[in-house]
C-alpha cells in the first residue's frame, strides 16, 4: 500500500510517520502532484498558522489538487481545519471539503485547549471498533461547530466537531498519532478499512 504525507512545511510529522511503522506500514513524504495522485491513501498533516499553511499550500498548487482527490483523505489537526470552507484563523478560505466555517474558542476558556478529552457520537468506519468516550489528544484555538458532516463529537466550551467526513474525506481534530492505543486503531482503520476508488 502506498501511503503519502502531504508535505508543504507543516512543521513536526515525525509522529505520524512513526505511527505508521508501527502499524507496520511505511509512508512518503512528498508535494509531488503525481505521487499523490498515485497514492492508495493521502494525509493531510497540520501544524501551524493557517493563513501561512494555506500560502504554502496555493505556491506548490496543493490547495487545487487536494479537493480532487479520489482516494481516502485523512486531514488532521490543521488540516483537517483547512480541509473547511473559511477559518477565522488568519482570516484564510479554506480548501471547501467540509461545509462548516471554523471558529476561535471565547476568551471564557482556557485556550487552546491542550491534552486529553472524550470523543463520543461515532459515526464512521474510522472508529470501527472503537469505544465511546475514548480520550483522544488534542492541542488548538479553534474548531469546526457540529455540522452535517459531524463524525466525532468532542466538549469543551461548546460540543464541536471532532472529526468530519464527506465521501471520501476525512478530518481529525484530535491528534491520532499522539493518542495512544486507540489512536493508532483510528489511524489503522483508516489505512485499512477505509477503501474508496
Amino acid at each position: 500500500m502506498k501511503i503519502v504525507i502531504i508535505n508543504y512545511g507543516a512543521g513536526n510529522i515525525q509522529s505520524i510517520i512513526f505511527a505508521i511503522e508501527r502499524l507496520g506500514y511505511k509512508a512518503i513524504l512528498s508535494n509531488n502532484p503525481d505521487e499523490i495522485k498515485a497514492a492508495d491513501k493521502v494525509i493531510f498533516p497540520g501544524v501551524g498558522e493557517a493563513s501561512y499553511a494555506m500560502k504554502m499550500l496555493k505556491e506548490s498548487g496543493l490547495d487545487t489538487l487536494i479537493p480532487t482527490l479520489k482516494q481516502p483523505v485523512l486531514g488532521i489537526c490543521l488540516g483537517m481545519q483547512l480541509m473547511c470552507n473559511y477559518t477565522e484563523e488568519g482570516d484564510t478560505k479554506g480548501l471547501g471539503i467540509f461545509d462548516v466555517d471554523v471558529i476561535k474558542f471565547s476568551p471564557k476558556v482556557k485556550v487552546p485547549q491542550m491534552g486529553w478529552n472524550t470523543i463520543y457520537d461515532l459515526k464512521s468506519d474510522l472508529f470501527k471498533d472503537v469505544a465511546e468516550k475514548e480520550y483522544m489528544y488534542l492541542v488548538h484555538s479553534f474548531y469546526a461547530p457540529l455540522c452535517n458532516e459531524t463524525i466525532a463529537t468532542t466538549d469543551y466550551e461548546v460540543p464541536y466537531s471532532s472529526a468530519l467526513e464527506n465521501e471520501n474525506f476525512f478530518g481529525t481534530q484530535f491528534h491520532p498519532e499522539k493518542s495512544g492505543d486507540v489512536g493508532e486503531k483510528i489511524l489503522g482503520n483508516f489505512l485499512e478499512t477505509l477503501k474508496f476508488q
